[in-house]
């Protein structure tokens, strides 16, 4: 069993990273003193988990933490510098801030560096997510020592239920449009009066008219999911925020 480092302060590590043009050395007191800062560590940028649900999932809820008391939402990979920065803006999640723990030092302080050299990984970090508050770990999430990569405790939502299990969490929502679509304008409008956050995929882009009708069943824009449920076009969405 991993050892949980509840009470104790984090390793002492200096990372080497890649800011514009120039290095920069980004001191462990740096990243916690004095800060409330959540850590989730992931095995590897890039990789499915980590890239389409760990980490989108603390940058969808970053501005609930913050409401929280969260300073910051740290994620760190035994990645270097470069992939973690590319892997950043390959997500857009600018709620984050990644921390390249390109020699595994930190993990191995935190007795959580494991080998994966069976699919040609190296020693990596194991998956786990944390609470620290001024450089000392309050709560830790560790995932179960099981085959694989588990993940069934280091999710965002978790985190939040320590930290405050009756705040309120945004909708997912989705829409699809399409450039010049007077309809997708009305629809992206009624969001924003209603200060709900969406995401855009947009037809010719990021979509096709195929995908269009094999997800929705229809071919018009705009089309609108919220929390995994379909709403339809401009006019239900209306209805559905009338509600």
């Amino acid at each position: 069993m991993f050892a949980n480092k509840e009470g104790q302060p984090v390793p002492q590590v200096t990372f080497p990273t890649r800011q514009g043009d120039e290095w920069v050395h980004v001191t462990t007191d740096e990243i916690f003193a004095n800060k409330t800062v959540i850590v989730f560590a992931l095995p590897g940028a890039f990789t499915p988990t980590c890239s389409s649900t760990h980490l989108p999932r603390y940058n969808e809820l970053a501005e609930v933490f913050k409401a929280s008391g969260v300073d910051e939402i740290v994620c760190m990979s035994v990645n270097d510098t470069f992939v973690m920065n590319a892997w950043l803006a390959d997500q857009e999640a600018g709620n984050i801030r990644v921390i390249p723990d390109g020699n595994g030092e930190f993990a191995q302080g935190m007795g959580l560096l494991v080998d994966k050299s069976e699919l040609g990984f190296g020693k990596r970090s194991w998956r786990y997510s944390m609470l620290v508050k001024n450089g000392i770990i309050e709560k830790m999430f560790i995932e179960p020592q099981k085959p694989g990569d588990p993940f069934e405790v280091s999710d965002a939502d978790t985190m939040l239920s320590y930290i405050a299990p009756s705040a309120n969490k945004p909708d997912s929502v989705s829409i699809i449009s399409k450039p010049g679509c007077p309809f997708c304008a009305k629809a992206k409008q009624a969001l924003i009066d209603a200060s709900i956050r969406y995401e855009e995929v947009i037809l010719g882009t990021d979509a096709t008219s195929v995908s269009l009708k094999a997800i929705t069943g229809r071919s018009t824009v705009p089309q609108v999911f919220i929390n995994g449920k379909h709403i339809g076009g401009s006019e239900e969405l209306d209805i559905y925020l009338a509600k």
